[in-house]
């Protein structure tokens, strides 16, 4: 399993403070200028069309692709239930969002 992220984006940064992707199993690719190797990847499932609408996108194990939050942090707890690995406590409020364009491949 991959989630595919950037640097500055702010759903993808949420779910990677809310959950322990390592202990999960969960690959993390940072798309940027600096990692050809991410973007590769990216591409080869055929994601950077996808990727320039939004990010962060998680690819599953059967390579099947989610692109839409909610899904992926559903995805994201039934596997840290399945791990045995704890969930941090999300502040109350506003959900973080990317209306500055910034979850999106550039």
């Amino acid at each position: 399993m991959t989630l595919f992220t950037t640097d500055d984006c702010v759903l993808c940064a949420q779910l990677k403070k809310q959950f322990d992707l390592s202990a999960m199993d969960v690959q993390v690719e940072v798309l940027g200028k600096n990692d050809a190797g991410a973007l590769a990847h990216l591409a080869w499932h055929g994601l950077v069309e996808r990727a320039r609408k939004g990010l962060p996108i998680l690819v599953l194990d059967d390579s099947s692709a989610l692109h839409e939050f909610g899904h992926i942090k559903s995805q994201l707890l039934d596997r840290a239930a399945r791990y045995g690995c704890g969930v941090a406590a999300r502040h109350a409020g506003k959900q973080a969002d990317c209306e500055s364009g910034s979850c999106a491949l550039q």
